[in-house]
């Protein structure tokens, strides 16, 4: 698991996150353009400051990402509606369930104390994890945020095994799949990349073991067949 905090505007938090990662074993930590870590984010590090000075450091969230198989954005905000696919949260329990036994690297993406992720930075996120809390008062510390989200991920590690997900590759197949059936059934191209995006949020979300994901490639694969076979016969 790589914990990515995007524009972190406060030291203290910065090595408050980096205790956390010591409490519950984690060890890479990468930070986009972040303030200035000085002395108090040493201090607040306690036995966790090793994470600080092995701290990768990047100019942007692409580079922070690069080699990650899943983006897990953190977010306080949640719009409601059915249209909007690209902001549905899970609690930080039930993400932890559903990545407990990937074998791909994961990432999860915290934003600035003040104004979170900017809209291009979620676009890059695969799922969204939100902690529920108050709606008088539902933003939380940073850190804190942090803390609730890492005891989770650390508490599934000796439940049983999921069954076994889809790894990059069959995804990344399963994601072509559905563009060829869009394209088999002449879907329109201006709502064509939306539609794409909006599967592939789904199925981020989803995480299909390997199982499923072979279900939804033979569906995929008849269905785009049928349609080719029938439209040369016409």
């Amino acid at each position: 698991m790589r914990i990515v905090l995007v524009g972190p505007k406060f030291e203290g938090n910065v090595g408050a996150i980096a205790r956390l990662m010591a409490n519950f074993d984690f060890e890479d930590l990468c930070l986009v353009n972040p303030c200035e870590i000085g002395d108090d984010a040493y201090r607040r590090a306690k036995h966790g400051s090793h994470i600080l000075e092995g701290a990768k450091t990047f100019g942007s969230l692409r580079e922070a990402l690069d080699g990650c198989f899943l983006v897990a954005g953190t977010s306080g905000t949640i719009t409601k509606g059915a249209a909007n696919y690209g902001r549905i949260p899970m609690p930080p329990e039930k993400f932890a369930e559903s990545v407990k036994d990937y074998g791909e690297k994961i990432a999860l993406v915290l934003g600035r104390e003040d104004i979170g992720l900017f809209q291009e930075e979620l676009d890059r996120c695969d799922v969204f994890v939100n902690i529920p809390s108050s709606e008088t008062y539902p933003t939380l510390n940073l850190s804190h945020a942090a803390g609730i989200i890492l005891y989770e991920l650390f508490g599934t590690c000796h439940t049983t095994p999921s069954p076994e997900p889809a790894d990059i590759r069959e995804k990344e197949l399963m994601f072509r799949f559905f563009e060829d059936l869009l394209d088999s059934i002449d879907y329109p191209e201006v709502r064509r990349e939306r539609t794409a995006l909006m599967f592939r949020k789904m199925m981020g979300r989803s995480i299909p073991t390997k199982y499923e994901y072979n279900t939804i490639m033979g569906v995929f694969g008849d269905a785009a067949k049928g349609l080719r076979d029938g439209k040369g016969r016409e």
